[in-house]
């Protein structure tokens, strides 16, 4: 029995790497029978077939899981974004890190084109990364020019995945890394403003110290699992001010005295992240009425 890690799935297929070796491997029948599939990212125990064959008999358990697109046990969940086209957003930002924390995963920020963007937008970019600084996110604001190795082992070791909608350059960044791997990449569609899907499924890929993989471009953000109230622990200056609130249960919205309204007036919460809060939070609470 040998122990690794799946790092390509396609068509019922899935790709180990045990110690640097690649084995084609294929799930045990007793998966169907649970109903349980494994996902790239998943350390499993295989029994060796042939040379480069055999049947994964054992998935260990996963220390956090993304749903879309399925990948498991990340150490941290790369926000990709660029400076323009697509356009800078801190809504997206915010919103990729709720998904983020819902999903127990240490996300961390990367903004690509830096040498794309004019002065007065660098300077409005760089204003908006300092709030997300203050809050604890390590940040990267990243041109052409820019040591892309560096960049990389700024993550720190394991398995660091990288998300974002699609066009803003995640492709980009991993060939610049590996001009190996030749990923390809697509232009921007100039009538949406955003890239079309270039990578088709997930995919490890080695890197100093562990790990890289490249993201199926999201195109809509799925935040069905999360319940209004979960909305405000997400929001991490919110959850934080928010201890200071008169009612435990305060969502920050029209309740009386609220320390995290108090301290957007004050200016140490950003007015624009606690408005990206009321704003996922009425969107979720009257998803689940609806329903």
């Amino acid at each position: 029995m040998r122990t690794g890690r799946i790092i390509k799935s396609l068509s019922g297929v899935y790709r180990v790497d045990s110690d640097g070796e690649m084995f084609d491997t294929k799930p045990r029948g007793l998966f169907r029978k649970k109903k349980f599939s494994p996902i790239v990212g998943d350390i499993v125990d295989f029994e060796i077939e042939n040379v480069t064959e055999g049947y994964i008999q054992h998935v260990h358990e996963r220390q956090n899981e993304l749903k879309r697109p399925p990948v498991s046990n990340i150490d941290h969940l790369v926000i990709v974004m660029s400076a323009v086209e697509p356009d800078f957003s801190t809504q997206l930002v915010d919103r990729f890190l709720v998904i983020a924390h819902s999903y127990v995963l240490n996300p961390r920020i990367v903004v690509t084109k830096k040498d794309m963007a004019s002065d007065s937008q660098i300077e409005r970019i760089e204003k908006d990364l300092d709030v997300y600084r203050a809050i604890g996110y390590p940040v990267q604001f990243v041109g052409k020019k820019d040591n892309i190795e560096t960049i990389f082992d700024e993550w720190g070791s394991g398995l660091a995945v990288l998300s974002g909608q699609s066009g803003v350059g995640k492709s980009t960044l991993l060939n610049a890394y590996r001009p190996d791997l030749a990923i390809e990449t697509n232009q921007i569609s100039k009538s949406l403003n955003r890239g079309k899907h270039t990578t088709r499924h997930v995919e490890l890929f080695e890197r100093k110290g562990g790990f890289v993989a490249d993201t199926p471009g999201f195109s809509a953000l799925d935040f069905d699992h999360i319940h209004k109230d979960e909305v405000k622990d997400y929001f991490l200056e919110i959850q934080e001010y928010g201890q200071g609130c008169k009612f435990r249960n305060c969502n920050h919205i029209k309740e009386p005295q609220c320390n995290v309204k108090a301290q957007v007036e004050a200016g140490n919460i950003a007015q624009f992240r606690y408005d990206h809060y009321v704003q996922l939070f009425e969107e979720i609470a009257n998803r689940k009425e609806r329903y």
